[in-house]
């Protein structure tokens, strides 16, 4: 963890070694590289943080790519791209809506509320975030409790903005 945290703090600075080095093969290695990409919200991890959320086997590398999904610091990018890059995030934690661990779940919750805070509520992909959390919040298609109640609270804060 101390190491994550390293290279959380040296930022954007570490993440084209993070990719250059990252060896699919070796799966602690991805799974810290995951960990600190998210931490980071470089744009460039967009790529390895879709692949973790859809096919890691680690359900804790799947929980910090929803979570760094919705984390993502687009300042740096033209507004075409933003759009870009928010849609694929979108797509990717749509799909992560299905895992079968609640912890997953539960990150998808607080990357679609992440994703969704910084936009005006008349963004075309606020509806969508709306919807999947509204998804994650149904009794109905929800078994988890502690599920519900997170994405209950990312639609009261996405209300209240």
């Amino acid at each position: 963890m101390a190491a994550v945290d390293g290279l959380i703090a040296l930022g954007p600075a570490a993440v084209g070694p993070l990719l250059a080095n990252l060896d699919a093969h070796n799966y602690g290695a991805r799974a810290w590289a995951v960990r600190a990409l998210a931490g980071i919200g470089d744009p460039r991890g967009l790529d390895l943080l879709q692949d973790a959320l859809a096919t890691d086997v680690g359900p804790s590398v799947r929980r910090a790519a929803a979570r760094g999904l919705g984390t993502l610091r687009l300042e740096t990018l033209a507004e075409e791209e933003r759009q870009q890059v928010r849609e694929r995030c979108l797509g990717a934690l749509e799909s992560g809506r299905g895992d079968g661990e609640w912890v997953v779940r539960y990150a998808v919750a607080v990357g679609l509320e992440g994703l969704a805070l910084p936009l005006p509520r008349s963004h075309p992909l606020s509806d969508r975030v709306a919807a999947s959390l509204g998804r994650l919040h149904d009794p109905e298609r929800e078994d988890t409790l502690v599920v519900r109640l997170r994405a209950g609270v990312a639609l009261q804060r996405l209300d209240a903005r």
